[in-house]
């Protein structure tokens, strides 16, 4: 190796995590301590727990959307049609009892 290139390793730099876990391990940097938020002791994978964690209250607002659709009545398409064809049907009925193209248009002979 070249001399004077290289940075000095430390090796008895102490870690400490924010959960109060702290151990020893080797190091280039130039301070006794490292400050870290998790470690095997706190992280998930370890651990088996799950911590959510949600700033944004992206969970809270799909949890809230969720709920809201579960509330909903959601018809299927063969009821929305067969409703459909019951107000088209009760249109047709109505407007056929009135006046038909004929008589229509013997009104507008009339009107001439």
């Amino acid at each position: 190796m070249k001399k004077d290139i290289h940075p000095q390793y430390n090796k008895d730099i102490k870690v400490v995590c924010s959960c109060g876990n702290t151990f020893t391990t080797g190091s280039t940097l130039n301070s006794d301590t490292i400050n870290v938020e998790i470690c095997s002791k706190c992280h998930p994978f370890y651990t088996g727990e799950q911590k959510i964690v949600d700033t944004d209250n992206l969970v809270k607002k799909f949890e809230d959307r969720k709920a809201k659709a579960s509330k909903m009545s959601f018809r299927s398409k063969k009821e929305k049609m067969e409703a459909r064809k019951k107000k088209v049907s009760g249109l047709t009925a109505k407007t056929s009892s009135t006046l038909t193209l004929r008589d229509m248009l013997e009104n507008a002979k009339v009107s001439k």
